[in-house]
């Protein structure tokens, strides 16, 4: 009975230890070191992107609000 409890918890607990939590161990802290880095220069100016294609859209919308609200002054009201 002792011996299959070895086999059966042990083997699978070394094999854990030596494969599995060292590569687990290297990946979490590889991960760590990237968050604390910041953004990359190429995420910064992907962000700027979006950030000017945002502006256009809320610019964009103001437009077609003002239009909508000379052409037909009661469409508010009706969403």
């Amino acid at each position: 009975m002792e011996e299959f409890f070895i086999v059966a918890v042990g083997v699978p607990m070394i094999l854990f230890m030596i494969f599995v939590a060292p590569t687990w161990l290297i990946l979490h802290y590889r991960s760590k070191r990237q968050i604390n880095k910041g953004l990359s220069q190429d995420d910064i100016k992907d962000m700027q992107i979006l950030v000017d294609k945002a502006e256009q859209m809320s610019d964009r919308i103001k437009t077609l609000e003002d239009i909508l609200d000379t052409q037909s002054p009661q469409w508010r009201q009706k969403l």
